[in-house]
């Protein structure tokens, strides 16, 4: 049995940057993959990179070649390839920077606990071998996997695919059917439609993105309408029959119980991710999980296990790439640092949807501002102010802060517009280093730009 310093279980962001920070200090690293696919994780994989490589190259179809769905096509089937290449080189470019530390041993296998301290690895599914590896410090980064729901037909069709198989298709949809209306199903809306597919989504709840801001989400859904995306809320769906040349979803409306039939070419099923666990026997370890399936782990991201730390995706909750980096942050701190770094203390994380435009938010919304008590004032500015958005040919939508009057600083802020994920880490930064909403409202930001757009935000307070 080989011993190493500490055992990585998965190749995904927090848990890459770990095993080079800790190799870089002469611990003795293992680092065990599944899938050779998904070497750099989730992101770089089937996740941020190829999604939003897509995203904007169905931007630039958009502009050109709006409704010809032919030439769109060629332009799709040019941008699968662009982006295969592009993860190709990530996915090497990762494999390099741990293959090339002398600290750090890659293994090909799916891992499991036979004890606190001790993993099993079977080097691939049709293996009846398999070694043993002891480690001193054990950390899980398996990720996540999508969900799919109970519903019949689903897993005999033909048409179905989920985030991280439909990108692999070389045939644009003329319409795709999308179930859930979450970041993920949003996101393929707008490429799907940027590359001139119909879309049409179907979610269950009665209000598109119930989570974010009231007037922005609005927003939003007539902006998506403008670019033949259909919504349906309060959509139930029964069952999927494939078809010669398709798939048709049977789903109720909820509001009336109204039965409906929708064909489409491909569906996508957008309907969340949930942390993948299943082949790990925690049990074995005495780590446990929640309600959800996540490891349950403290504030510093130990498990209930002794020496076993949990990462990424892996733990539940917000799922984001960034999360994961910095729970790499957390743990280094707390091995080699002050220890005094933990989860809390991240707080508000920002996050974005990359629609056309997209959206951002940070803090509160308005209705939360208001249930809490807070004294607060309100500011909207429309995009179309911005004199960058008219050079950018993107005018849609509308920025939104709440600010605390007693204290003059930012409880929240909703910006749907071009740039907004690269916006809203200016305001995060305020927000993060106390500074009074004042900041943005005075800051000198280049000319023209959207971040100049703060200025104008802010004015009001």
């Amino acid at each position: 049995m080989k011993r190493y310093d500490a055992i990585i279980i998965g190749f995904g962001k927090g848990g890459k940057l770990l095993a080079v920070e800790l190799a870089n200090r002469n611990w003795k690293v293992a680092v065990i993959e599944r899938s050779p696919d998904m070497y750099g994780g989730t992101c770089i994989n089937v996740g941020c990179i190829p999604t939003k490589t897509m995203i904007n190259e169905s931007e630039f179809a958009e502009r050109i070649y709006q409704d010809d769905y032919k030439k769109q096509s060629k332009l799709y089937s040019l941008a699968l390839r662009r982006k295969d290449k592009l993860v190709t080189f990530l996915r090497e470019k990762n494999v390099e920077n741990l293959t090339n530390n002398p600290n750090i041993t890659l293994y090909d296998g799916t891992a499991s606990f036979l004890c606190p301290d001790t993993v099993k690895v079977v080097p691939s599914p049709e293996s009846e071998d398999y070694f043993e590896l002891e480690g001193k410090e054990i950390f899980i980064n398996t990720g996540s996997t999508p969900i799919l729901p109970d519903i019949d037909g689903l897993k005999n069709s033909r048409y179905i695919y989920t985030s991280e198989t439909l990108l692999h298709s070389e045939i644009l949809p003329q319409h795709l059917l999308i179930i859930g209306s979450g970041a993920i199903g949003l996101e393929f809306a707008t490429m799907y439609a940027g590359f001139g597919s119909k879309v049409t989504i179907l979610e269950a709840g009665k209000r598109l993105l119930p989570k974010a801001d009231r007037e922005i989400a609005e927003y939003m859904q007539e902006s998506l309408k403008r670019k033949n995306i259909e919504i349906r809320l309060n959509a139930r769906v029964q069952s999927l029959h494939d078809t010669a040349d398709g798939i048709t979803a049977a789903y109720t409306d909820a509001s009336d119980g109204t039965p409906y039939f929708l064909e489409g070419d491909a569906l996508l099923i957008a309907t969340g991710r949930k942390p993948m666990i299943d082949d790990l026997n925690l049990e074995k370890a005495k780590i446990q999980v929640n309600a959800q399936g996540g490891i349950i782990v403290n504030e510093q991201l130990r498990t209930t296990a002794p020496h076993v730390w949990a990462l990424g995706d892996v733990k539940g909750g917000e799922m984001y790439d960034y999360l994961s980096i910095d729970d790499s942050r957390i743990i280094l701190n707390h091995l080699f640092g002050n220890k005094e770094r933990s989860v809390d203390d991240r707080n508000p994380v920002p996050y974005a949807i990359f629609t056309d435009p997209p959206m951002a938010h940070i803090g509160l919304t308005e209705e939360e501002a208001m249930k809490r008590g807070y004294p607060i004032k309100i500011s909207r500015l429309p995009a179309s102010a911005i004199p960058r958005a008219r050079t950018l040919q993107n005018m849609d939508g509308m920025l939104k802060a709440i600010v605390n009057t007693d204290t003059e600083k930012i409880l929240g802020c909703s910006l749907f517009c071009v740039d907004a994920p690269e916006l809203i880490n200016l305001v995060a930064f305020v927000m993060k280093t106390g500074q009074k909403s004042s900041a943005l409202r005075n800051f000198i930001f280049t000319h023209p730009s959207m971040s100049e757009g703060l200025n104008e935000l802010f004015k009001a307070f």
